[in-house]
C-alpha cells in the first residue's frame, strides 16, 4: 500500500528564513529516523546537512532562484553551482514566471538549460508555481521543463498564494508523460492528501509535515 511507504516519497523540507543550525540538525535526524528520500534546505545549510546525513541514504536538495524565480539567469546558475559544490544531490529551482506569462518561452528554455548544465548531472526540479498560471501556461511550462533536460516539474514553492492541487498534478502528469518526475509541494499536511497526490501522478512530495504524515499511517522509525 502507498500509505505505509509514504516516507520514500517525501522531501522533508525546511526553508523558513529563521532556520537555525539546531533546526537543520532536527530535520536531518528525522529524515534518518523515518527514511525520507531527501531533505530540502536553503543553500547556506547544504554542507551542514550533508555532514549530518553522511552514511545514510537520505539525499540533500537545495533551492535556487527561490522563492520568486525573477532574478537573473546567471544568479540562478551560480546558486546551483555553489549548492552542487557544497554537496547537494538535487536542485529545486523556480522558473521565471513573468517571462513565461509574457510568452518568452525561449528565455525560459535557455535559462533552464543553463541551470541543468550548472547542476553537472545532479537532478533539477523546476517549480512552475501553478497558483499563478492558467492551464495553458502550466502546459507550456511543463513542456519547457521536459525539453530543458530537468528531471522533475514541481507545483509550488509554498510561499505564494496557493499550493499543490490534485487537478494540477493530473495536468502535469498528462503533459509531461508517464515517466517524468512530478513533485507536489505546498499544503500537503496529512496522509490523505499525500496519498491523493501520489495517486494523481506525483512521484515526490515536498512537505514540512512529513513526520506527522508517516506517523498517522503507522510507519515505524528506522533503527
Amino acid at each position: 500500500m502507498i500509505g505505509t511507504g509514504l516516507a520514500g516519497f517525501i522531501d522533508h523540507t525546511l526553508l523558513r528564513a529563521e532556520t537555525t543550525a539546531e533546526d537543520i540538525e532536527r530535520l536531518c535526524a528525522e529524515a534518518r529516523q523515518y527514511g525520507f528520500i531527501a531533505v530540502c534546505v536553503n543553500g547556506s545549510w547544504v554542507r551542514h546537512a550533508r555532514k549530518l546525513l553522511a552514511g545514510s541514504a537520505v539525499m540533500v536538495s537545495s533551492v535556487a532562484g527561490f522563492p520568486l524565480g525573477a532574478m537573473a539567469a546567471e544568479s540562478k546558475c551560480s546558486e546551483t553551482e555553489t549548492a552542487v559544490l557544497h554537496g547537494a544531490h538535487e536542485i529545486d529551482v523556480v522558473l521565471n514566471i513573468g517571462r513565461l506569462k509574457q510568452g518568452d518561452d525561449q528565455y525560459v528554455l535557455d535559462e533552464l538549460r543553463g541551470i541543468v548544465r550548472a547542476a553537472a548531472g545532479q537532478a533539477v526540479k523546476v517549480i512552475i508555481e501553478t497558483c499563478l498560471l492558467k492551464d495553458n501556461e502550466k502546459i507550456r511550462a511543463c513542456r519547457l521543463v521536459v525539453e530543458s533536460g530537468a528531471r522533475f516539474v514541481k507545483t509550488s514553492t509554498g510561499f505564494s498564494s496557493g499550493g499543490a492541487t490534485i487537478e494540477d498534478v493530473k495536468l502535469m502528469r498528462r503533459t509531461a508523460g508517464p515517466n517524468f518526475g512530478i513533485k507536489a509541494s505546498g499544503g500537503i499536511r496529512d496522509a490523505q492528501t499525500a496519498v491523493a497526490m501520489i495517486e494523481a501522478g506525483a512521484t515526490r512530495l515536498g512537505t514540512s509535515s512529513g513526520v506527522a504524515i508517516v506517523k498517522s499511517v503507522g510507519s515505524e522509525p528506522r533503527a
